[in-house]
């Protein structure tokens, strides 16, 4: 009972995302926000000039911890190179 609870806290998580040129015209991002009902704050971003380069995100992520557990298994599928930074409990 207590494992059904704990993945449906809120809790925010920080990460750091690399996108590659080859998913720049993939709306990683927003999937995020519609796939995964996330709520997604931009807190820093690196990108390429024109967008030929990599870009690197520093991404709040805020939702259910299963949510988040589910988003960060997309991006990694999609081969991105992710680092997880912190995650803490409620809002």
């Amino acid at each position: 009972m207590s494992i059904s609870i704990a993945e449906h806290r809120l809790t925010q998580q920080l990460i750091r995302v690399r996108i590659s040129k080859d998913h720049h015209q993939d709306p990683v991002i927003s999937r995020l926000v519609s796939q995964f009902h996330l709520t997604v704050n931009i807190t820093a971003a690196v990108l390429g000039k024109n967008a030929n380069g990599d870009g690197w995100f520093a991404l709040e992520l805020r939702g259910t911890h299963a949510n988040i557990q589910s988003a960060l298994t997309y991006l990694r599928e999609l081969d991105l190179e992710v680092w997880d930074e912190a995650e803490t409990d409620g809002w």
